[in-house]
């Protein structure tokens, strides 16, 4: 027995109606909930994006899922790809892009590279060096240097902002680099 045109209708109407239904809780179930996972979101999101580099730092802060960036990037194409990426981010209700973008330079581009050397070739970084986005970020804005970042312990700070201050920057490096295990001392 062949279905009717309007067998057909009602069946294809119901095959509508539940794949429609499922894609709508779909989305509710992925929509963070709460500013701790949108946070977690927007993390992933930075650290996924394939142009974030350790010549940029880029920061945030999440209220009542209102998201607010912070830090500088290196080129002005990575602002408005992040913000964009960030404004994705499920549960965000309002953006605040407060990213600087550091001036083009080459003679910056140089002092990033010559930083970078020093600090990554020496043998207490090597195992940072190998990482796909090593924890130490070289922030160069007119011959300016900070270090922001991640490192183990206050020794590692110590000697990254010693290897940092053998550059040629004009002016002292201002080391803001994090201890992640603040009371170990590495020998």
């Amino acid at each position: 027995m062949k279905p009717t045109f309007l067998g057909r209708f009602l069946m294809a109407a119901l095959l509508l109606g539940a794949g429609v239904a499922a894609a709508s809780n779909k989305q509710s179930a992925n929509v963070p909930q709460t500013d701790a996972d949108i946070a977690k979101h927007v993390r992933h999101e930075v650290l996924m994006y394939p142009y974030y580099s350790i010549w940029d730092d880029v920061n945030f802060r999440v209220t009542n899922g209102q998201v607010e960036l912070l830090g500088a990037v290196s080129q002005p194409f990575k602002k408005s790809d992040i913000d964009r990426l960030v404004r994705n981010v499920p549960g965000v209700t309002s953006l605040t892009d407060e990213l600087k973008v550091l001036p083009l330079s080459p003679n910056d581009d140089r002092l990033r590279l010559q930083i970078a050397r020093a600090i990554y070739r020496d043998p207490a970084f090597t195992r940072y060096a190998i990482q796909a986005l090593p924890p130490i970020h070289i922030i160069v804005e007119n011959g300016h240097v900070t270090l922001t970042g991640v490192v183990s312990t206050p020794m590692e700070k110590e000697i990254a902002g010693i290897r940092a201050s053998a550059g040629l920057s004009f002016g002292p490096v201002i080391n803001n680099l994090e201890v992640e295990h603040p009371s170990v001392k590495k020998s």
